[in-house]
């Protein structure tokens, strides 16, 4: 299934993170932004943080471990949590929070929109689990979703079901992979990809609540690959600059 918005240049902007993740919730509004900057490619790598044996039901012991991390989150970022999350999933001790069924959505999604639908999704489990109370691991509120989206029923079922168990198990195992590889600290963890293969990873504490300057912040970055590249092109001109003591010529 396709996962990567392919262009060119190959300056991508790496997500790895995972849909009941609070803190990736907080980076929504940055992953956002970068959706919106021209040149970049933005690849999604959804870590399960709550699969498999991960998986939990929802305690009142849980519930009072997450409230004062999704607090501060609002603080920081202005991220919306509804009365139906506080007072109503979180105190919903048979609900079921597993990572496994929103990744797989995520895949659908991917696979019916190449490029776009897997972060369209990730949206809209957000929303619907931290905004609205849903439990994003049920079927019912996938496949509602989907609906709410607007896209076609069937295909989303279909999409859905070849996607299930092993694909998205090995998703999983990738994007694991990828968080041991880059020496990420968990979820979430951005990561930018240059053209030769460079991986830096960004931290994200400076730019929470900050989507405009961090995408400002990308789009430079973006630009600085362009001249990098142009310069490095065969047969490129050296530029022609001025520096302090040495005058004019050659860069």
């Amino acid at each position: 299934m396709a996962e990567v918005i392919a262009l060119p240049h190959g300056a991508t902007l790496h997500y790895i993170h995972d849909p009941l993740c609070g803190w990736c919730y907080a980076a929504a509004p940055l992953v956002e932004a970068a959706r919106h900057v021209p040149g970049l490619a933005v690849r999604w790598h959804a870590g399960g943080m709550m699969a498999g044996p991960g998986r939990r039901g929802i305690t009142p012991q849980w519930r009072d471990y997450v409230m004062p991390h999704d607090r501060r989150i609002a603080a920081l970022t202005g991220q919306p949590f509804g009365t139906a999350y506080f007072d109503g999933l979180l105190r919903d001790t048979t609900a079921v929070m597993d990572s496994e069924p929103p990744i797989t959505a995520m895949l659908a999604a991917e696979a019916l929109h190449p490029g776009s639908g897997g972060l369209d999704m990730l949206h809209r489990l957000q929303t619907a689990h931290y905004a609205q109370g849903r439990r994003i691991a049920d079927s019912d509120v996938l496949h509602a979703l989907a609906a709410e989206a607007g896209w076609d029923a069937a295909a989303f079922a279909l999409a859905l079901a070849q996607a299930q168990g092993e694909p998205t198990q090995q998703h999983i195992a990738r994007s694991r992979q990828w968080l041991r590889t880059v020496g990420g600290q968990g979820f979430p963890t951005l990561v930018l990809e240059a053209a030769d293969g460079t991986l830096e990873v960004q931290d994200l504490s400076p730019w929470l609540g900050q989507p405009a300057r961090w995408q400002h912040h990308l789009a430079q970055w973006v630009a600085e690959q362009r001249r990098e590249a142009a310069a490095s092109a065969p047969g490129a001109t050296p530029a022609l600059v001025c520096t302090p003591g040495e005058g004019c010529g050659p860069a």
